[in-house]
């Protein structure tokens, strides 16, 4: 079972929740694997402080011309939607950070000018936090394009029971790269006007990709109450609430989990993933095949 841990916007609580309920499962037996898909800013290390036993660079194959051969036909130009090659004048123009490795330019090149080298984006990390699998995706610095280093920490998660995917704050691409293989989605929001808003948005987003999702409100009292009134509006089943607590705040602070500094709070997160489990294993099999090409930027 996959659960991915999503949100609308930054700074909800996501990954608090996703280490918290990775660390629970892992307590209950079974094999558990933890992944954190943020790679523009990774940070579920800082509480599960793993052991990496193993770093793998990811890149992504971008078309090198052969001016000699090329006719300057234009073709390669006309199938790039991302333009990230085209053919200007007397010459070809590559935007290496534009590429999204399709190939595509290569095979309709009708001079075969085009060949492809490795461009190094990022790096996967693997390892052990206790009992508990860890992998972690790194987007290097100054690269705008960050779904094929997710794709790579998510192939190297390893066959488990229990995945638990970390994605990426937001609603674009990255984030759909993240949950869309996902058995369930656990969107995290705050019961603000900007939670609230942002929360519409990802809605629709896992509702275009058909997957079955629910909603935990973190900080709960520190805002109104209209997060609930659209949940109960739109049949959104809240799965937990956890309250404006101070210590919480300080325990992140230290980076140290929840279930660990405030033990009280254990049974919220047993709970949550109980009904997570439940509710993913109820509609999995009603699930339509998911759309591979749901978004362009996913090659």
């Amino acid at each position: 079972m996959r659960i991915a841990v999503a949100s609308g916007k930054g700074g909800t609580g996501k990954t608090t929740i996703a280490v918290n309920l990775a660390t629970i499962a892992c307590r209950h037996g079974g094999r558990v694997a933890y992944v954190d898909c943020d790679v523009e800013e990774p940070n579920g290390h800082v509480f599960l402080k793993p052991e990496f036993s193993t770093a793998n660079a990811v890149g992504v194959p971008t078309p090198q011309v052969d001016a000699d051969r090329c006719t300057l036909c234009g073709a390669c130009g006309d199938i790039c939607r991302f333009s990230a090659i085209v053919c200007i004048g007397t010459q070809v123009f590559v935007s290496p950070e534009l590429c999204h490795g399709c190939g595509g330019c290569a095979l309709v090149c009708p001079s075969e000018a085009i060949s492809e080298v490795e461009r190094h984006m990022g790096t996967v990390q693997i390892g052990r936090a206790g009992a508990l699998d860890f992998v972690q995706g790194t987007l290097n610095v100054g690269e705008a394009m960050s779904p094929p280093v997710i794709r790579a920490a998510k192939q190297a998660a390893p066959e488990s029971a229990l995945v638990i995917l970390d994605a990426p704050p937001g609603t674009s691409c990255p984030v759909i790269t993240s949950i869309r293989d996902a058995d369930y989605v656990v969107m995290v929001t705050e019961p603000t006007p900007f939670g609230l808003n942002d929360l519409k948005l990802a809605v629709d987003i896992v509702r275009e990709l058909a997957l079955p999702f629910g909603v935990v409100v973190n900080r709960a009292g520190v805002g109104d109450d209209r997060v609930e009134h659209y949940c109960r509006a739109e049949s959104i089943p809240i799965l937990a609430e956890i309250p404006d607590d101070e210590r919480i705040a300080r325990a992140y602070s230290r980076g140290a989990l929840v279930c660990d500094a405030l033990p009280e709070y254990t049974a919220l997160f047993e709970d949550l993933l109980k009904s997570i489990q439940s509710r993913a294993s109820c509609r999995g099999e009603a699930l339509p095949p998911k759309d591979e090409e749901t978004c362009a930027c996913l090659g």
